[in-house]
């Protein structure tokens, strides 16, 4: 008799040094279910994928596939079972084409020779099955973020499982590219393919589940049926408390003297004229569809990407004066919007994570004072409650938001004039939200210019005093603190046009 559910976890627990990641959880999926796994970072819902994926072996615990008992030692085992995983952070190699992505750990062959040419024809009908404008000899390291999204959405559908983890899915997608994956998604399910669904976007979650599980501190805080739980709940079952979904708290004080001015900054066909200033204390929020150039700008803010004209002048101490590409890296703290890949140094610990730039500072005769090091460590663990069992911990073992408040320390450390923040709250759960957008405030009151880019328009309107509205790498319109969603929306999409 073929059992009732596609899987079915029992007991399942996992520990860490300094903590217990999991703790005798119970988990089953339905044939044909989309089920939703929520909870705030910490709560144990990425170790417990990981080790349906064989990613991670549990320390206790059974799980059945298909009514029958496995034992995952690897994702090989777990993928010839039919269970694929999409991870949070894109996995891709950059200087390959997305075809050799798409089938990097399944090349169809005949004895040793690979069969390119079923490969570009399966290829090419998956990419067209989700809607994706790329080609499949595009080299990866040319996609945007979310075109890598899709590419490693797309390798997890090429070998048909029966069960499919995602993982933050939607974290990098554009409106429309969600709005194809749920498409495809919806397909699948009438057709008998199952799905746990990992994400921080609630009104996701309720769209697309047909039940939710709420994990907290390892343990699940509770489940139902989409249809019988409210958003409310299931937040209260997250955090233990009410959403904290309301504006910051500031001091309110006016802006003071101009932080950062940036005149006709220009990057051919990247950014075309750019002109806007930023005040000390002010949280300017900059606002634009995927594709829009936001982090191009960025990027060229801090030095990173070339400019072809326009300046960039910053307030130095000495006035406010152009500075050149070497000057900003050091007077703008950058938080990228792929913090793994571009923000940590994974392999390392969160103490040298944290006092990766200041380390000058920490050093005697030209040698690092171990001591110095690991009080600045303490200090900013404690202040922002970064969640580590040691200090020497691998930052890469980290939740989302306990790196993402590392990447913070980091440049709190050094204490920069600027902060350009790219999806600072990407991939966070409604507790990390609030401590970050808590911390953006601080900033502004102790007088630091705060530019935050995010792609979740109730976040950005939860820190901003005001607005820059981008469209096709220009600045099309300045909105206010009291601009509703719908104007910043229709201004970005270029159905309404608004000047400063």
């Amino acid at each position: 008799m073929i059992s009732a559910f596609v899987v079915e976890m029992r007991g399942i627990s996992k520990g860490f040094p300094g903590t217990q990641a999991v703790d005798s959880v119970d988990l089953w999926l339905e044939r044909g279910e989309v089920l939703g796994l929520i909870g705030a970072n910490g709560a144990g819902k990425s170790t417990l994928v990981n080790i349906l994926a064989g990613l991670l072996r549990p320390d206790t615990g059974t799980i059945e596939v298909d009514g029958d008992p496995v034992d995952f030692r690897s994702p090989r085992d777990a993928q010839s079972q039919g269970i694929a995983f999409v991870q949070q952070e894109i996995a891709t190699f950059a200087t390959l084409s997305v075809v050799d992505n798409m089938f990097m750990t399944n090349f169809p062959h005949s004895g040793p020779v690979i069969k390119r040419a079923e490969m570009r024809k399966r290829a090419e009908e998956m990419l067209v099955r989700l809607g994706c404008d790329f080609g499949v000899d595009d080299i990866i390291e040319t996609l945007s973020t979310g075109d890598r999204q899709m590419v490693t959405i797309a390798r997890a559908l090429m070998s048909s499982p029966s069960v499919i983890i995602l993982d933050e899915p939607t974290s990098s997608l554009s409106v429309g590219e969600k709005t194809r994956l749920f498409g495809v998604l919806n397909q699948l399910r009438d057709q008998g393919v199952s799905f746990i669904f990992i994400s921080h976007f609630l009104s996701e979650v309720f769209s697309i589940c047909d039940r939710i599980v709420v994990m907290r501190n390892g343990v699940v805080a509770g489940t139902d049926t989409t249809s019988s739980l409210t958003m409310e709940q299931a937040v209260e079952w997250m955090v233990g408390e009410g959403s904290s979904l309301t504006p910051v708290s500031r001091s309110r004080r006016e802006p003071g003297e101009v932080a950062l001015e940036v005149a006709g900054l220009t990057r051919a066909g990247v950014l075309s004229n750019i002109n806007f200033t930023a005040r000390k204390g002010e949280i300017v929020g900059i606002w634009g569809l995927m594709g829009s150039g936001r982090t191009e700008l960025a990027r060229a803010l801090i030095g990173l990407d070339r400019i072809d004209s326009g300046s960039i002048s910053i307030q130095d101490g000495m006035g406010l004066r152009s500075q050149k590409a070497s000057k900003r890296k050091n007077l703008c703290g950058y938080v990228p919007e792929d913090r793994r890949q571009e923000g940590l140094f994974l392999p390392m610990s969160v103490q040298r994570n944290i006092s990766m730039i200041g380390l000058k500072a920490l050093t005697r005769l030209g040698l690092l004072v171990n001591k110095r090091e690991s009080d600045l460590a303490d200090k900013f663990i404690e202040r922002l409650g970064i969640k580590v069992s040691h200090k020497g911990q691998k930052v890469g073992t980290l939740s989302g938001g306990n790196q993402q408040k590392v990447v913070l320390a980091r440049w709190l450390a050094v204490g920069p004039p600027i902060y350009i923040l790219d999806e600072p709250m990407r991939g966070l759960d409604i507790g990390a939200k609030a401590q970050i957008r808590a911390l953006i405030a601080e900033l502004a009151d102790a007088g630091m210019a705060i530019l935050v880019i995010d792609s979740e328009l109730t976040e950005l309107t939860l820190v901003a005093d005001r607005y820059l509205v981008m469209r096709r790498g220009t600045i099309v319109g300045e909105l206010d603190r009291n601009s509703d969603e719908l104007s910043l929306m229709s201004l970005a999409a270029g159905a309404k046009e608004a000047f400063s």
